[in-house]
């Protein structure tokens, strides 16, 4: 599988295991950056790193919204319907849950289908395996930022494309890394995405600077889609056990 965009044609990202996830001064990447709530040097956009690889990063704001619902979302949606509400442009069909997603209690360890246009980029298939949280950030990090209150929700899986895409033996994908984290504030959540594409080795050609700018407006945008109906969705299903509360 090849990227085209607008005519320029990409290889397939290839990409190791990530320790890391945001960048620095010296251009490496640091997913425990994440975790802390102040701002940071890369909160929206894409870097170049020195390895080759690309970093795409994302901050979105999420009205309403609160991490035990962005985190129960993930065990909800199971059609093209549901993922077509998360974005009505590029999301054009869900290919399915394989047997390790349970859904309304989980979606760790699972591994899910889908084909997805990134703005200009056309549609591609896509396969995305969610991994514990806790292993993409240094011993007991995540778990301290979630008792502090700087983090309320994490969703971390690798990713890859194409009708063929490159997985491990134990069927891991190899594209690519995603990190999606939440804070609760007063006025709902603050979302912060991190993906990483493309090789550390140097393997391959380079992914496009094009395309991690249309992975960074895809992702706004369907988060940005996700919190106009996520409240109302979440309380009408009684997720959790919650009722949701009445304007009178």
């Amino acid at each position: 599988m090849r990227f085209q965009i607008n005519g320029s044609r990409a290889s397939r990202p290839v990409i190791l295991h990530a320790k890391e996830c945001t960048v620095n001064s010296l251009y490496e990447t640091s997913y425990d950056e994440l975790l802390q709530p102040g701002p940071l040097m890369l909160e929206t956009g894409v870097r170049r790193l020195d390895d080759g690889r690309l970093l795409v990063a994302a901050r979105t704001e999420l009205p309403g919204c609160a991490g035990r619902m962005f985190d129960w979302w993930f065990t909800f949606f199971d059609s093209t319907q549901h993922i077509r509400w998360w974005h009505p442009h590029d999301h054009v069909e869900l290919r399915g849950w394989d047997g390790r997603r349970s859904t309304g209690r989980g979606y760790v360890g699972a591994t899910v289908r889908a084909v997805e246009a990134l703005g200009e980029v056309p549609p591609v298939p896509a396969v995305l395996k969610f991994h514990p949280p806790e292993t993409f950030f240094g011993a007991g990090r995540l778990s301290a930022a979630l008792a502090r209150g700087d983090v309320s929700a994490a969703v971390c899986a690798r990713i890859a494309f194409g009708e063929e895409p490159r997985l491990s033996a134990d069927g891991d994908p190899l594209d690519g890394e995603m990190v999606h984290l939440t804070r609760d504030t007063a006025h709902g959540a603050v979302l912060r995405s991190r993906f990483l594409l493309g090789a550390a080795d140097g393997v391959g050609e380079p992914v496009p600077e094009r395309l991690g700018l249309e992975l960074m407006r895809h992702c706004y945008n369907e988060f940005s889609c996700l919190a106009r109906l996520l409240p109302s969705l979440y309380y009408g299903e009684h997720a959790n056990g919650e009722k949701g509360p009445l304007a009178w």
